[in-house]
């Protein structure tokens, strides 16, 4: 009975199984990016800084030369390998997520149209 422009059932059942699947490939997807180790460092490889693929961190690592510079350079250090090692997570947490939702698409009249 589409006469309201609703879709039929087994456009609803497909839809309901694509966004079952969907739940399901994002709950893996928490759980890959959570064991991810992404390393960010300063420009010249002095201060690293490793989270996860969801933004957690995990360790870090300076080169004691650093501390010789004095705090505003080991700060600064600090400040860009975090900045590095967020932006490849969000990049990779990104990308993780286009593919988990790339060509989704349940058909439904209405829903997909651009208006």
């Amino acid at each position: 009975m589409a006469a309201f422009g609703l879709p039929n059932f087994g456009q609803l059942t497909d839809a309901f199984r694509k966004a079952q699947q969907i739940q399901q490939d994002a709950q893996k997807l928490q759980e890959e990016l959570e064991a991810m180790e992404i390393k960010g460092s300063n420009e010249d490889g002095r201060a690293n800084i490793w989270l996860s693929g969801n933004q957690e961190p995990l360790k870090v690592s300076l080169d004691p030369s650093l501390f010789v510079e004095g705090q505003t350079v080991t700060e600064k250090a600090i400040i860009d390998a975090l900045k590095a090692a967020y932006n490849q997570s969000t990049e990779t947490m990104k990308e993780r997520m286009e593919e988990l939702t790339g060509g989704l698409n349940f058909n439904l009249p209405g829903i997909n149209e651009e208006s």
